[in-house]
């Protein structure tokens, strides 16, 4: 049984930073593509960054050049490191892993941006 357990979550203020990880156990995670994705009140939940089993990332317009995806094949570990946050970043982040038709998420960590 393939699990993804997220943490790192908290409240900051405008301008600061968190780092969020997400622990994965029961699968061969480095030939898992992860993924992070966020969630806001009455928003759909939409792609953050993504880092491939082979180093490649990418990010969404929104967080390009504030946020950092990395892994830790070793640690069978994705980060999510998250600067300059803005209010708007304001959501319930999960975790993602995906390998072919193989799909599975975390339960989710809020980070609330509030002054």
């Amino acid at each position: 049984q393939v699990q993804l357990v997220e943490s790192g979550g908290g409240l900051v203020q405008p301008g600061g930073s968190l780092r969020l990880s997400c622990a994965a156990s029961g699968t061969i995670f480095s030939i898992y593509n992860m993924g992070w994705y966020r969630q806001a009140p009455g928003k759909q939940r939409e792609l953050v960054a993504v880092i491939h089993s082979g180093g490649i990332t990418n990010y969404a317009d929104s967080v390009e050049g504030r946020f950092t995806i990395s892994r830790d094949n070793a640690k069978n570990t994705v980060y999510l490191q998250l600067n300059s946050l803005k209010p708007e970043d304001t959501a319930v982040y999960y975790c993602n892993g995906k390998l072919l038709n193989r799909n599975y998420w975390g339960q989710g960590t809020q980070v609330t941006v509030s002054s």
